[in-house]
């Protein structure tokens, strides 16, 4: 007997994590293949097919897929890769701008205290993930591990590592709502 991609979603939409898992299985390393064409980068490809996944099982209820689920799903493989590529081309933009900037001024006293506050309210919002996720989060994105290798030196599945760092960017973003201007003009780039 086939499975239509109607029986998957509507086994996904009622939770099936194990319909869930098999798709994504079956998806991921094509899509992260797609997106690596695109974006000539394998780190970022299989953080955005992650992304596009977690967003699925996520907003399971309420999305509506009118194409095949593998369409859809290149679909925002594509469009995510392109507007990384917009966003990576805005901060290269103002790296250089604000390169030129340091450059021609020195860091007046006003940036050193937003850079101060800012590293600050980096170190709250860190402190306020849960101890497991605090640990996978630094191990990311201060000792630069990947997730295979955070998962090989923790003992768990990289699919417990890549629902850790969602969960941590999670909660940086909404710790750190308000100070994400000051990240963007100061160059952090953790969440």
């Amino acid at each position: 007997m086939q499975i239509t991609d109607n029986d998957i979603l509507q086994a996904i939409r009622q939770g099936n994590e194990r319909v869930f898992e098999t798709f994504f299985r079956k998806h991921y390393q094509p899509l992260c293949n797609y997106a690596c064409g695109i974006l000539k980068d394998m780190d970022d490809s299989e953080e955005i097919v992650q992304s596009i996944f977690m967003k699925l099982w996520e907003q399971r209820q309420e999305i509506d897929i009118t194409i095949s689920l593998k369409s859809y799903l290149y679909r925002a493989v594509h469009n995510t890769c392109l507007n990384r590529i917009k966003h990576l081309k805005v901060q290269d933009e103002y790296r250089q701008h604000v390169g030129y900037f340091l450059e021609n001024n020195h860091e007046s006293a006003t940036d050193t205290l937003y850079k101060n506050e800012l590293e600050k309210r980096i170190a709250d919002a860190i402190e306020l993930l849960p101890k497991q996720c605090q640990i996978i989060f630094k191990m990311s994105r201060f000792e630069e591990l990947k997730y295979q290798e955070i998962a090989d030196k923790m003992g768990l599945s990289v699919k417990t590592i890549e629902n850790q760092i969602g969960k941590a960017l999670k909660i940086m973003r909404t710790e750190l709502a308000d100070y994400l201007p000051m990240m963007i003009a100061l160059g952090y780039f953790l969440i």
